[in-house]
């Protein structure tokens, strides 16, 4: 009776967070007859590509017994049917898997990119394909999967003297993602010519030549689905907050490991199958909790049917825009472009019964002096711009530079370290304000969709315009910055920019945007590698114009965030806290949320929204001991700044003359040492 009555007390706190309105409080009505749209709509697809390539007679005997002399029923039985069954597959693995990740982990945000499964499975091809190409030898999906699980061990690893908490794997899981995915990206644009290929596969690409693949995924998918299905009840308890858990005598540590394991090998055998399709999981647990699904059992069944439907309908639908070459157009790319503005659409309508729980910060010890800790910052950082400016390879190999060999390289030198340390800085502040405001440790400027809507400005540009310079290609980001800006905060104004449903919104613009970067990349459009290497947090084209205004905003925004302290110190207490206190939560909210966008649009427009300086900044503050608003904010900064210069540096000297994108360097020097402080504490 303890057990049932502690199930339904956590399906009714796990109700809390997404109640729709009306119709849909008490049944799931709206995830039911949307999983009917999409559904007809991928049936008329489905009908209308048949009908291209064999007559309606034929169907049948294609499917069941094909006349291999006839070459459309063969291409239909071997090619488009087995593609059919693998989206079908592949969509409702992905689905379950991100409705057990947010049950999980707590988390409304937690997708199969969380874990970093992904991201390994990317790495692992590309290191194969690099350095030993006759591993491929053995099946493309073996190497993925190899990556895949490696990367879940690293994951495991890091969090597991924690007891596998939800905020642990969180941070995690988000580290190893990243950290594998700079190394790909570095790969990537080092060595393009080799790893071109990868684009579509990293994008999600459907096309298949016989039934093997969907054979190869239908035993694993059935089983890891079915030991979910067996877990209801252990899944529905990790609901509870650990505490309540406990005090029942609940094994988390247990449940979690089980949980999390079955849920990333279903995304493991995706990735490995087909490569990368992003934001499936994601959507399709949103839209069932958005359609009425409360219960964890009414999730686990809508989710897949909807991440199945959505899958569905999407390949159909590149097929139909693309015809016979429908197999060089990633469909993981074209389902973020049909699911992202389906989520925006529905968010709006998304009421939302209390805030969402946020993670709350683990107990970690705080500074007793934290001026000393402030002060090893401010020490480090006049040393390592000396070493920008100064140090670095020339004709007689490694040397300071002074007197008047300097004055030649400074011209270069310092407009770069100048923008560098200003946009870590920045983006530093931004993503403390962010974690801050939403309570959540996965909150960053990237998150929010304003990076995003900054690259699709800087898109438009390059691939509208034949010469578009710097000023046009800066005035076409900030154009899109602020526009994606708009389109969260008009989502997120019905609820007082509630946390959760700003997160979402943002998670769905960068998901659209990214999409379409995709989508250009994978043409192999030579442009497209200009947009990579601006991605990638280059400093390469900034002078002494852009330098000077990165600075001067970077003061002038900094002078007001003093004024920010204090809300930023009660705003993780929660909205009721808040509003006792007397503070407006709606208007605060909106303050933080502008100051952030400018933040994020001016250090994005230098050196690209992919620096992950806003995420790992504040928890590397954190970490070391700084616990209060005004203290973190000011390590933050600091460290920020200091990866960034550091980042730009290294990325200048470690290949010399060839240079790595800053941006990739900052999650390269970020990623080990935040890796250190999540184990060591």
């Amino acid at each position: 009776m303890a057990e049932d009555g502690a199930i339904m007390a956590s399906e009714r706190k796990l109700a809390a967070w997404v109640l729709p309105r009306g119709l849909f409080v008490n049944q799931p009505v709206g995830a039911i007859l949307l999983f009917s749209l999409l559904t007809a709509a991928a049936v008329a697809a489905t009908v209308s590509n048949l009908n291209v390539q064999l007559p309606a007679a034929l169907w049948l005997q294609s499917l069941t017994a094909p006349d291999i002399e006839d070459m459309r029923q063969v291409l239909v039985h071997y090619a488009f049917l087995p593609r059919l069954a693998v989206s079908l597959l592949c969509g409702a693995a992905l689905g379950l898997a991100g409705t057990v990740l947010q049950q999980v982990l707590r988390n409304p945000l937690a997708s199969p990119e969380t874990v970093g499964v992904s991201a390994g499975a990317y790495l692992a091809l590309a290191l194969a394909t690099l350095l030993s190409p006759s591993l491929l030898a053995f099946g493309r999906e073996w190497v993925a999967l190899a990556g895949a699980f490696l990367a879940l061990a690293a994951v495991f690893a890091l969090s597991w003297h924690k007891g596998l908490s939800p905020l642990s794997v969180v941070l995690a899981g988000l580290v190893v993602s990243l950290y594998a995915g700079a190394i790909g990206a570095a790969l990537i644009v080092l060595r393009h010519e080799w790893l071109a290929s990868l684009f579509i596969w990293g994008a999600g690409s459907l096309g298949q030549q016989d039934w093997s693949t969907t054979l190869w995924l239908l035993p694993r998918i059935g089983t890891a689905a079915l030991a979910i299905f067996l877990m209801v009840r252990p899944l529905t308890l990790l609901g509870l907050d650990d505490e309540g858990a406990r005090s029942l005598g609940v094994p988390l540590g247990a449940y979690r490991f089980a949980g999390l394991a079955a849920a990333v090998a279903l995304i493991a055998f995706v990735v490995a199958a087909v490569g990368v399709i992003g934001f499936v999981g994601l959507a399709a647990a949103t839209l069932a909790r958005i359609g009425g699904a409360r219960r964890l059992g009414q999730q686990l069944v809508l989710a897949p049917l909807l991440g199945g439907a959505l899958l569905w309908a999407a390949d159909q639908g590149v097929q139909i825009a693309t015809g016979p070459q429908g197999d060089l157009l990633p469909t993981g790319a074209i389902t973020a472009l049909l699911g992202a503005p389906l989520l925006l659409w529905l968010l709006p309508r998304l009421a939302l019964g209390s805030e969402a729980p946020a993670l709350t910060a683990e107990r970690l010890p705080r500074a007793g002096r934290p001026g000393l800790v402030l002060a090893a910052f401010g020490l480090a950082l006049p040393l390592l711009l000396g070493l920008a400016l100064l140090y670095g390879p020339g004709p007689h190999g490694w040397t300071f530079a002074l007197a008047d060999e300097l004055q030649p390289l400074l011209s270069w030198r310092w407009p770069r370290v100048l923008a560098a340390l200003s946009a870590g800085a920045m983006l530093a502040l931004a993503g403390l304000m962010m974690q801050r405001l939403t309570g959540n440790p996965m909150a960053s400027p990237e998150v929010l969709g304003i990076s995003a809507g900054a690259a699709l400005g800087m898109m438009v540009a390059l691939f509208s315009i034949s010469d578009a310079g710097r000023p046009l290609q800066t005035a076409a980001a900030t154009i899109g910055a602020f526009a994606a800006l708009l389109v969260t905060l008009a989502i997120g104004r019905r609820a007082a920019y509630a946390p959760e449903r700003l997160l979402l919104a943002g998670v769905a613009l960068t998901a659209l945007f990214d999409a379409l970067i995709l989508v250009l990349t994978a043409t192999g459009d030579p442009r497209a590698m200009l947009l990579l290497n601006w991605l990638t947090g280059s400093t390469y084209g900034v002078d002494v114009g852009a330098a000077l205004m990165t600075g001067g905003i970077a003061v002038c925004l900094f002078a007001f965030a003093p004024l920010f302290m204090r809300w930023l110190d009660i705003l993780p207490l929660g909205s009721a806290a808040v509003q006792g206190l007397g503070v407006n939560v709606k208007r605060t909210r909106l303050l933080v949320l502008l100051m952030v966008a400018a933040l994020t649009a001016a250090s994005t427009l230098i050196v690209g929204p992919l620096t992950f300086i806003g995420l790992m900044a504040p928890h590397l503050a954190r970490r070391l001991g700084l616990s209060r608003a005004l203290p973190q904010a000011a390590g933050a900064v600091l460290a920020g700044a200091l990866i960034m210069v550091a980042a730009d540096w290294i990325g200048r000297i470690a290949i010399f003359p060839r240079q790595i994108p800053a941006g990739l360097v900052a999650t390269l020097i970020g990623g080990p040492v935040l890796m250190w402080l999540l184990r060591r504490r």
